[in-house]
């Protein structure tokens, strides 16, 4: 018999097909350059260097899928959003062009706009390189995040105040998302993955009045264009997992906020694929090769392969060590082994570290702390820290505020001794006040009054 590849095994399962083995796809979008020596701004820009590291990716970590690129703020450069960019991260949007003026644009990316003609072309080249074996994922931005990027922090005031100019606006994201979809598959991607890391912070009831009916015209455009999709969401969305399904994504992708066997639970309800969740920071960034064995192969003998894929719980941290995806690898393609390896192994205390936190009772004044993946990375804690600075800022008296990174061992000792249990979340004077949900700039500020 001819042994199956990776990509007839992903795709099998995205088909609901019996499958012997859970697929792996390593997010690697800019940690593939990590893998050739060029950083994140080299290797989102650079054609030659992306296509390099993405061979690179493929030949050392023996993906079954792959996604070409993961960068959200790909549509909102080419629609007049200002980048900010950096060495080990995706660029971040600086500035929103509907942030006073609500008029809608009508403008569409076409194929020669900003970086979509390079983009395009790696497509092309994965696609004849290594298309034949490797499932090609291409990622697009959101609805909500692209709107998001658009109109900043505001759309959350849009929800309770704004409504039809709102439902306008993402009416034409959702169109952007699906102009950009129809180049992605046209560029020979198998699965399309809609990125919207801010859906995780809004309830169902907003999802509802005001998502639903966007991504299901997404998903079902997907479907009619013979492509696979996904519905990738960072953050704790857990409250949003049934109302997704509704929605009729081929699968579902969730990072580590969200309890995998509680998520899967309801998407088999629907028969719709779970993918995730290996902890970034956690595991893959401060962990060791072996932590990551463990944590992978307890996916693997904790549940059935059907339904499922195993990944990053989203874009993996470019200074990831190269060692420790190799052990996930190693952990998926040879289980026996792997078990045998780990049968004594006992992981070290890595955030045994002795953090002071702030005297609360005795503060000289009000104090905000953000708790965040990373705000230069991830789109939603972008979006609560620069809510909780535009606040800070419109006060007018003195307020502390101070970002937490989870991507510092200081930091995630730090929320082990909060309780901190979801990111991206608010606390005033150690209190937590929001957490998976980004306030309104007049809810924070009435929040923050209440503790002057």
């Amino acid at each position: 018999m001819t042994k199956q590849t990776g990509k007839e095994l992903l795709l099998a399962t995205l088909r609901h097909e019996p499958v012997d083995a859970v697929p792996w796809l390593p997010f690697a979008g800019v940690h593939a350059g990590k893998l050739k020596n060029y950083d994140a701004t080299e290797v989102l820009t650079d054609g030659d260097k992306l296509f390099e590291s993405l061979l690179e990716v493929n030949r050392v970590y023996d993906p079954d899928g792959q996604p070409v690129l993961f960068d959200l703020q790909v549509e909102a450069e080419i629609l007049g959003c200002d980048l900010v960019w950096a060495k080990k991260a995706p660029p971040s949007v600086a500035t929103h062009p509907l942030a006073g003026d609500m008029t809608i644009p009508d403008r569409m990316p076409e194929k020669s706009d900003g970086r979509l003609p390079m983009i395009l072309d790696v497509m092309a080249r994965m696609k004849q390189t290594v298309g034949e074996h490797t499932a090609l994922y291409g990622l697009v931005c959101g609805p909500l995040t692209l709107a998001s990027h658009l109109r900043g922090t505001e759309i959350f005031m849009d929800m309770m105040l704004n409504a039809d100019p709102l439902h306008r606006l993402l009416a034409y994201t959702r169109d952007v998302t699906k102009r950009m979809i129809e180049f992605y598959v046209e560029a020979g991607m198998d699965v399309i993955a809609v990125v919207d890391p801010l859906v995780s912070q809004v309830g169902p009831r907003h999802f509802e009045q005001f998502l639903s009916e966007p991504f299901k015209d997404v998903f079902d455009h997907i479907r009619a264009l013979g492509a696979f999709s996904s519905f990738f969401v960072c953050g704790d969305a857990t409250k949003n997992i049934e109302i997704m399904c509704q929605t009729g994504p081929d699968s579902i992708g969730i990072d580590e906020n969200i309890n995998l066997m509680q998520a899967k639970a309801i998407t088999d309800q629907y028969d719709v694929v779970m993918g995730g969740n290996i902890p970034l920071t956690t595991v893959m960034l401060m962990g060791t090769q072996q932590d990551n064995m463990k944590f992978a192969l307890d996916i693997v003998d904790s549940y059935s392969p059907h339904n499922l894929i195993l990944a990053p719980g989203c874009d993996m941290p470019y200074d990831v060590p190269i060692e420790n995806v190799i052990g996930i690898v190693e952990a998926i393609r040879d289980p026996e082994r792997i078990r045998e390896v780990l049968k004594n192994y006992e992981s070290p205390e890595l955030f045994d570290i002795d953090v002071e936190l702030p005297d609360y009772d005795n503060l000289d004044c009000p104090l905000v702390e953000v708790f965040t993946l990373d705000s230069e990375t991830c789109a939603a804690c972008t979006y609560m820290y620069g809510a909780a600075m535009r606040a800070v800022s419109e006060l007018g008296t003195p307020v502390k505020i101070v970002e937490y990174k989870f991507t510092e061992r200081e930091n995630v000792a730090r929320c082990m001794k909060m309780g901190v249990t979801n990111l991206p979340s608010i606390y005033i004077n150690g209190q937590l006040k929001y957490s998976s949900i980004i306030p309104s700039n007049d809810e924070l500020l009435a929040e923050i009054r209440r503790a002057i």
